[in-house]
């Protein structure tokens, strides 16, 4: 049995907007990270999906500090 399957499904929210550095701000994964997605097993898929969380917990506190220097 393949390890590629869909137990770990795709965080898309179909909302592709890339930034300048190639990440999605509907998802959060990189370019590299979402063309990788279908053929990769559980574990990388995991570690993609940290990835992703982590830079949409960046870039929302940097949302939250601009909107507080602007204030």
């Amino acid at each position: 049995m393949s390890n590629t399957n869909t137990s770990v499904l795709s965080p898309c929210l179909r909302n592709c907007c890339l930034n300048d550095d190639l990440t999605c701000l509907g998802c959060f994964r990189s370019l590299d990270e979402i063309k990788e997605w279908t053929v990769v097993d559980i574990h990388r898929r995991r570690i993609i999906l940290q990835n992703a969380q982590q830079r949409r917990a960046v870039y929302q506190a940097l949302g939250e500090g601009s909107r507080a220097a602007s204030a």
